[in-house]
């Protein structure tokens, strides 16, 4: 018989998250609990291999409107708050 003790327990329901974390600007924070996040990234051209760089934004949950325009901040990737919120700031990385 094979005994378990709460540290086995706990280590089996701690797992890994495989949610996206992307790192960005707040743009926008005029609504209630949530910013807007412009993120950017860059793509290389499959015929020409040209880096190109491009901006997307992304609304994002931030409960106490914590976060002010200019904060670089590192949102996740989390339920579907709402119609177009599925994202959550989780991390402050300066204010400014």
């Amino acid at each position: 018989m094979i005994k378990i003790n709460k540290e086995s327990k706990a280590i089996k329901k701690a797992k890994t998250t495989h949610r996206r974390r992307l790192k960005g600007v707040v743009v926008s924070d005029k609504t209630k609990d949530m910013v807007v996040v412009a993120v950017d990234q860059t793509k290389i051209n499959t015929k020409y291999q040209k880096r190109y760089k491009f901006t997307k934004k992304y609304h994002a949950h931030d409960a106490g409107k914590k976060n002010k325009n200019g904060d670089l901040v590192i949102i996740e990737e989390s339920r579907p708050i709402s119609k177009t919120k599925k994202w959550r700031v989780i991390n402050v990385e300066n204010k400014k």
